[in-house]
């Protein structure tokens, strides 16, 4: 069956490969994570008056900006409004609830884009579509509603061109009519080129909603392959993940990834052509915490080694044994390769096997040539109709790559 052609913004997302989410708000101050107010039952009157010690003083969208740059994530999605209502950005009269009525005193969503524009880096937005703060939510949701899609009208008019909206909350009312046709016909009218995602929590990974949506959802779970045959749309992918334990920041939270576990989200992502948006939760005074930060730094340098890998090239039909599987480009095939083992004195490295032959079929194309990219060794192979097998070296010494990729031509 035929596959359907992406829509040009949804070929760009894919390409785009790996962002930045940010959950980040009045909770942040209380340092319990996003739901704090919801679950420890804080009262509202209460909660909101955090608003005016919100003095945001280090949050800084052009170093944020670059700190993404710098991890290889090429767009963010800053949550510009989460479940507790309050807003990051001018919401133009719509509520008092929001960062201009707040210490900060100013639009914080208008200095991410514009850090976003100045480093490159693609703004997206996350907005709740449920809300604690408005009572209407409860007692008249077709005026809820109505403030709902004005506040996103606010977002697709007030900051120039953006890269996405992504909704979250629609699962807190599963028999409502949520009107989506008019919420993503103003997203459309206003913003065409933007990708449109509606997530479906954690009990419904990957599973497609209205025809408007341009990619299905992997929260805290790694995605699997879309089936794109004989669809009316092609839809992409993209894992949303904590690098911790909560989306906004944990203060005695310590279970923290390595950056060798984000590598590996990262090519599981890849391998079925998914995007992998890992969250980093900025302290209260809006500056992105030194582990996060570092963590993420040194996944860019990985990165930074063999971007193509990453970026552009897409799933293939050829299978790997184990973990190992390859990705290709119209000229080449890259094979990630893992588990490989470390060479060195018998004093400092432990034995074991991983280095050796690794084999793979369904190998269409007649190759010529194998290497690292890493490093530009040249690879021993053979191959024999579909099947090539190469040997794959060990690290030397010094080295561990986690996942280390071939390039074969």
């Amino acid at each position: 069956m035929a596959i359907p052609t992406p829509e040009p913004r949804i070929a760009r997302f894919e390409r785009m490969g790996y962002g930045m989410f940010i959950h980040w708000g009045l909770y942040a101050h209380l340092g319990q994570g996003e739901w704090v107010q919801h679950l420890r039952k804080v009262p509202m009157d209460e909660y909101a008056r955090i608003k005016d010690t919100f003095t945001a003083e280090e949050f800084d969208g052009r170093q944020i900006a670059a700190i993404a740059k710098a991890a290889g994530m090429q767009y963010i999605t800053l949550t510009s409004r989460h479940h507790d209502g309050f807003s990051l950005y001018d919401t133009r009269g719509l509520s008092d609830h929001d960062a201009p009525h707040s210490a900060a005193g100013r639009d914080l969503v208008a200095e991410l884009i514009e850090g976003c524009r100045a480093e490159g880096i693609s703004p997206h937005f996350y907005h709740t579509t449920l809300d604690w703060y408005q009572p209407s939510f409860h007692n008249d949701f077709d005026a809820y509603l109505d403030y709902l899609h004005q506040s996103i009208e606010v977002l697709c008019t007030s900051y120039g061109a953006i890269g996405g909206l992504w909704f979250d909350g629609n699962w807190s009312k599963p028999d409502a009519d949520w009107k989506e046709d008019r919420l993503y016909g103003i997203i459309r009218q206003h913003q065409p080129e933007a990708m449109i995602v509606n997530n479906t929590g954690l009990s419904a990974l990957g599973a497609l909603g209205h025809p408007e949506i341009d990619s299905v959802t992997f929260e805290q779970g790694r995605p699997a392959p879309m089936n794109h045959e004989g669809k009316d749309k092609y839809v992409a992918a993209e894992m949303c993940q904590t690098m911790n334990r909560h989306w906004g920041i944990g203060a005695e939270d310590f279970n923290y990834m390595s950056p060798a576990e984000i590598i590996g989200h990262l090519c599981a992502c890849r391998k079925v052509g998914a995007n992998y948006l890992l969250n980093v939760g900025p302290t209260a005074s809006g500056r992105i915490p030194d582990y996060e930060s570092a963590a993420l730094r040194r996944v860019g340098e990985w990165i930074a080694t063999h971007p193509e890998a990453i970026y552009d090239a897409r799933p293939s039909a050829i299978q790997g044994s184990g973990a190992d599987f390859a990705l290709e480009t119209d000229d080449c095939v890259y094979l990630f390769i893992h588990h490989l083992s470390r060479g060195g004195d018998a004093h400092v490295s432990l034995s074991g096997g991983g280095a050796g032959p690794r084999g793979f079929t369904n190998v269409e194309r007649e190759v010529s040539s194998a290497r690292w990219l890493d490093n530009d060794e040249a690879l021993r192979f053979a191959q024999e109709q579909d099947l090539l097998c190469i040997e794959a070296t060990g690290y030397p010494y010094g080295v561990d790559r986690v996942v280390r990729i071939a390039e074969i031509r």
